[in-house]
């Protein structure tokens, strides 16, 4: 089989929503030296992207995206072993939440569990986390990016509330702010005070990705 029959095993699992299948095509791909990379970028997260598409037109509901989410997740713990790798003498440090007023987690905890598996360190504040639990993550961890979400358009607003936070603390500088969710766009990113907006989990990835090849 090559490898992008693997490729298409894996997301069509994920879009079926078919845990246990997900998890043995993935040890299948695995044991046929499939790099585990590729391995997520092109059969995880294009699954997933597949199943956010059918919940954004409503051919999906939300029992489809977290039985998929957890799919996802299972496949993501058994890969860890085979991405840490790439990552060794790194300490991209991630923090990510959503924010307040917000307790929407599954887009978040999507690109959480993706950034992990791409080898960074994630700090996950959880949900409805206020403006000075920003800033006192970017503190006590130092990342490199900080990472938020606004699923619904009344909590989008408070994404400037948390960087207005983190530049009066005088920590604004020291990071990357990225934003992502359904009712943001590049121009509200921009707006806020943001350095990018990412649409998908794969947009999350490349972004954080190309923020430590930058050395920023």
């Amino acid at each position: 089989m090559n490898e992008e029959r693997f490729f298409e095993k894996i997301c069509e699992a994920v879009i079926q929503g078919e845990g246990e299948a997900v998890v043995a095509a993935v040890k299948e791909a695995l044991e046929a030296k499939v790099d585990a990379f590729s391995i997520v970028e092109n059969g995880l997260t294009k699954g997933m992207d597949v199943v956010g598409e059918k919940f954004e037109k409503q051919e999906y509901f939300l029992p489809d995206l977290l039985i998929a989410a957890h799919a996802v997740k299972s496949a993501m713990e058994l890969l860890k072993p085979h991405l840490a790798t790439r990552a060794a003498g790194r300490e991209a440090v991630v923090v990510i939440g959503t924010v307040e007023g917000d307790i929407h987690d599954i887009g978040k905890n999507l690109v959480a569990s993706a950034l992990e598996a791409s080898g960074f360190k994630v700090i996950d504040l959880g949900v409805n986390v206020p403006p000075a639990e920003f800033v006192k993550g970017v503190k006590e961890h130092n990342p490199d990016i900080v990472a938020c979400s606004a699923l619904i358009t009344a909590t989008m607003v408070n994404i400037k509330d948390m960087i207005n936070a983190l530049k009066e603390a005088g920590v604004r500088d020291k990071i990357k702010i990225m934003v992502g969710g359904a009712p943001l766009s590049r121009e509200f990113a921009e707006s806020a005070g943001a350095d990018y907006y990412g649409r998908t989990v794969r947009d999350a990835v490349v972004i954080a990705k190309n923020i430590v090849g930058e050395g920023n």
